[in-house]
């Protein structure tokens, strides 16, 4: 699903900017936020650019549960499971058991954004 996106806009950002963190610029796809659930992290339309390299939580991460995408703080706890944290508090955080994580792909986590001053 996510691969099979159509492409709706390029943007260059300079090598420097990849190799300065070590992050293989050919691992970054850039996603469009909808909603609020990520609060001020992540506002609604901004774009985020994800570093699919990097797939071991613990921070934020573009993930996709069944047929939806969804950016969300991932944290490991002791049990094996992971909590998925919505930034605004309206937001109920979710548990995903070891047994259930087979349905949540992670794609990559949250690398940079690129947002509205206002």
């Amino acid at each position: 699903m996510f691969d099979a996106e159509t492409i709706q806009s390029t943007f260059y950002l300079p090598v420097k900017l990849f190799e300065a963190e070590g992050v293989d610029s050919a691992q970054v796809v850039g996603v469009t936020a909808r909603g609020d659930s990520m609060g001020d992290t992540i506002r609604d339309r901004e774009q985020v650019l994800v570093n699919r390299a990097q797939r071991t939580p613990d921070g934020v991460f573009l993930l996709r549960m069944d047929d939806e995408l969804r950016l969300k703080r991932v944290q490991r706890v002791a049990s094996g499971a992971w909590v998925l944290i919505s930034d605004n508090p309206a937001y109920e955080r979710e548990l995903i058991k070891p047994e259930d994580q087979w349905r949540v792909e992670i794609i990559g986590q949250a690398w940079r954004k690129v947002g509205r001053v206002f």
